[in-house]
């Protein structure tokens, strides 16, 4: 498995590939997806404990998130790419392929350092829209310029899924803060 998450941050297509026809990689790939929403979680504790925030609803919010966003990416690609651009795989493969390609979002975990955190993580998503277009590439057997398409509408959908949880994590945050005075 280690191998397999050098091989996405080389950004190797013979990585995705492998992944991809490798049905036992299912577990794999969400021990990645765990691993970065365990990371997203710690720094966005470390993030809300520096800045006096809900540390506690910032972790849970940032693990939803990521497992929820794994899940709806690797269905807004399957859907897109096998519908507009005849590619070629099941839910299956996209769920193996997508989970591994947020690897590089390991790097959110630094988010919490003041001043450069946030750049770091933003290095880790562009990283990780990187590994997707490969990710989509190899699994559905799609040109680049097709798997950028794909990429880009799938993380329009899981941005504005991010959004809605957030809104709602904030929602009962406030509620909650209120409540208790």
């Amino acid at each position: 498995m280690i191998e397999r998450v050098f091989g996405v941050f080389r950004l190797d297509a013979g990585t995705f590939e492998q992944i991809e026809h490798d049905e036992s990689a299912m577990s794999q790939a969400a021990m990645v997806v765990l691993a970065v929403a365990v990371a997203s979680g710690i720094g966005g504790l470390l993030g809300a404990l520096i800045g006096d925030g809900n540390a506690i609803m910032a972790f849970v919010g940032a693990v939803i998130a990521a497992f929820v966003g794994w899940l709806v990416w690797s269905a807004a690609v399957y859907f897109v790419g096998t519908s507009f651009f005849e590619g070629q795989a099941d839910m299956g493969e996209m769920l193996r392929v997508v989970g591994f390609a947020y690897a590089p979002q390991l790097l959110s975990f630094f988010s919490f350092i003041p001043c450069v955190g946030g750049l770091i993580s933003l290095a880790g998503w562009v990283w990780s829209l990187a590994a997707m277009v490969v990710a989509i590439r190899e699994g559905l057997d799609v040109d680049t310029s097709k798997a950028i398409v794909t990429a880009i509408i799938g993380w329009v959908v899981v941005v504005v899924l991010n959004v809605i949880v957030g809104m709602v994590f904030g929602g009962m945050a406030i509620v909650g803060s209120f409540l208790t005075g």
